[in-house]
């Protein structure tokens, strides 16, 4: 009896450990979240296998709480509430998905991460196992990407351990020969240390000190310097003259976060400034569910919100380059990254506000995810926080 409950207490603590070191935020341990699969593969029961996902996403997702109730400037409690309905569709999908059939689990996995990857269920598709392909492979590009996907399936079946020598040979050699992506020519992103007061603070001196930040970091090698989200606050004509001012008697292109405000909600932008004037440059297709992103308001007449653009602006032109840009969330789930890529962009520009995110590892978690997926696509990449 005592051998029958040891075995699922077993495989739940080993995917609550795989959720805490793959998501630890240090990218090269990446690869340890490919330990979910083979423990999903080996639960014996559904239930035992709906356990297992939740011990590893609620692992994975461990900073949410506690970034949640810094958000709100509230306790714990609505922190852990949401901690558990964003794990319920990651639980839902591999319960449902899950097999004791060994003939048929390797294909009713991928149908789990092609799911897990794309709306609706995409939409909280965080800690996704696939993200280490830029670990394993970089630099494979789409190929890499399908000998993650295979690799994957490889797990689920009962030649696992053959596989993950195998991809464990693949790890070992890229940690060895590993180098961070190259920053693009030109560019230069700014981390800032303003905590809330960004975005928030939207007075003119905040703007003065934000142009004497750009004036900083322009020079004759970086014509362009990308500030985090949010930085502009809200933007307005008169925010635009006060930078296209600024920037008149230079060559400098300044990408900015900022909220474009209207009657139903607003938009979470980036926006380009330079001497001639500014344009919205890119509107973010997937804001954070609940705090940002909140559709059921308009099912009972209200506004408010942001809005997702979904499928939109995968790629923007910055001066004679495309690139693929990713706001704060973006950083954190597959589809956006992977739409991006399609359109084979120059380079990556990643911003982030993460002030909220004190005490936990979401940013670098953030960080880690998204040098990975330019890794594997050898896309160039400037990154730009607050925090």
């Amino acid at each position: 009896m005592c051998r029958d409950y040891l075995r699922p207490v077993l495989l739940i603590f080993a995917s609550i450990a795989v959720g805490v070191v793959g998501w630890s935020g240090y990218m090269l341990l990446l690869p340890v979240a490919l330990g979910f699969p083979v423990l999903w593969s080996i639960a014996q029961t559904r239930s035992v296998a709906a356990l297992v996902s939740a011990g590893y996403f609620l692992a994975a997702s461990r900073g949410l709480p506690q970034g949640v109730a810094a958000f709100y400037s509230s306790d714990i409690w609505p922190g852990l509430l949401l901690w558990l309905c964003a794990s319920s569709s990651f639980v839902t999908v591999h319960t449902v998905f899950w097999t004791i059939n060994a003939r048929t689990r390797p294909l009713r996995y991928f149908l789990a991460v092609v799911v897990m990857s794309i709306p609706p269920f995409g939409i909280t598709g965080w800690a996704h196992p696939v993200t280490a392909a830029g670990v394993l492979f970089p630099g494979w590009g789409w190929w890499g990407l399908g000998l993650m996907t295979t690799g994957l399936a490889g797990l689920v079946t009962r030649i696992w351990p053959a596989v993950a020598i195998a991809l464990t040979g693949f790890w070992l050699w890229s940690a060895a020969t590993w180098t961070d992506p190259k920053i693009p020519d030109g560019w230069r992103g700014v981390d800032l240390e303003l905590g809330v007061s960004l975005g928030r603070e939207a007075g003119l001196q905040r703007q003065r000190d934000m142009i004497a930040t750009v004036r900083g970091a322009a020079t004759d090698s970086a014509r362009f310097v990308a500030l985090p989200e949010s930085a502009l606050g809200f933007w307005t004509p008169t925010v635009e003259r006060v930078w296209t001012g600024a920037l008149r008697d230079g060559a400098a292109t300044v990408i900015a976060g900022a909220a474009l405000l209207d009657a139903g909600g607003y938009d979470n932008v980036l926006v380009a400034i330079d001497r001639k004037g500014g344009r919205i440059l890119y509107r973010e297709r997937m804001p954070v569910p609940g705090s940002m992103w909140q559709p059921w308001r308009s099912w009972f007449g209200e506004s408010g919100g942001t809005r997702a653009d979904f499928f939109t602006n995968p790629v923007v032109a910055v001066g004679a380059s495309r690139a693929a840009p990713l706001i704060c969330y973006e950083q954190l789930i597959v589809w956006p990254v992977l739409q991006s890529m399609l359109h084979d962009p120059d380079f990556v520009v990643a911003v982030g506000n993460g002030w909220w995110t004190k005490g936990t590892s979401i940013v670098a978690i953030q960080r880690a995810a998204t040098t990975a997926w330019a890794k594997l696509f050898a896309k160039p990449l400037v990154i730009a926080f607050n925090t």
